[in-house]
C-alpha cells in the first residue's frame, strides 16, 4: 500500500492531503463571528427615572405604535406587532425591554432587543380515502391543498436607528409617567418607520 501511494502523481497527493485536513478541521459558525460585544452597541439606554417608571414608559411607547403587549411587569415588558409586506409574506417583530435599576438607585437602564420573524405562505397537499363497505375494498381518494404560514427566517434586529427612535419615544412617555408631560406634536412617532 505504501508503494502504491508513493507512485501517485505529486499533485494528486497534495490534493488528497488538503481534503483530509479540511475534513478534520471543525467548521466555523457564521452566526457568532460578528458578535464583538463592544461598547458601541446601542441595545441599552440610561434614563434618569426608576426602573418601574422606565418600563411603564416603554410599555406606553410600544402601545402607541400598535404593539400588543404579551407581558408587562415592573421591570420587564414584551410585545409584538405583525406586518404583511405582500399577500404571501408575513413579518412579526417581538420586542423585549428589561429595566434595571442603577447602583445609586436614582436612575435606570433599559436593555432592549427586537426579534424579526419572517413567514411565507406554503402549500401542502392533504389526501384522504373513503372505503365503501357494501361494495368491498373500494376506496376513493380525495385530495385538497391547504395554505399555511411557515417560518422561513428569524433574526435579531441589529443595533442602530430603530432602537434610537424607540429610546426617544420612551423619553417622551417618561414625561407623562413622571407628571412632566410634553406636547405630543413636538415629537413624531419614531417607531412608525421600519428600521
Amino acid at each position: 500500500m505504501r508503494q502504491s501511494f508513493r507512485r501517485l502523481p505529486p499533485l494528486f497527493a497534495v490534493l488528497l492531503a488538503g481534503v483530509v485536513s479540511a475534513c478534520s478541521t471543525p467548521s466555523k459558525s457564521v452566526a457568532y463571528q460578528h458578535e464583538e460585544f463592544d461598547s458601541t452597541s446601542t441595545y441599552s439606554h440610561s434614563f434618569a427615572n426608576s426602573a418601574d417608571k422606565t418600563c411603564e414608559a416603554a410599555r406606553r411607547a410600544l402601545l402607541s405604535q400598535g404593539y400588543l403587549i404579551n407581558q408587562a411587569k415592573t421591570e420587564l415588558v414584551d410585545g409584538h406587532k405583525n406586518f404583511q409586506p405582500s399577500s404571501d409574506k408575513h413579518v412579526q417583530i417581538v420586542f423585549s425591554v428589561a429595566c434595571v435599576a442603577d447602583a445609586g438607585g436614582k436612575g435606570s437602564t433599559a436593555f432592549v432587543s427586537a426579534l424579526e420573524d419572517r413567514y411565507a405562505l406554503k402549500k401542502s397537499n392533504n389526501s384522504a380515502s373513503v372505503g365503501v363497505g357494501a361494495i368491498g375494498s373500494v376506496s376513493l381518494p380525495f385530495t385538497s391543498s391547504d395554505d399555511s404560514l411557515v417560518k422561513v427566517a428569524s433574526a435579531t434586529i441589529p443595533a442602530g436607528e430603530f432602537y434610537q427612535r424607540f429610546f426617544v419615544l420612551v423619553e417622551r412617555h417618561l414625561g407623562a409617567v413622571s407628571g412632566n408631560a410634553t406636547d405630543a406634536t413636538t415629537v413624531p412617532h419614531p417607531l412608525s418607520k421600519q428600521n
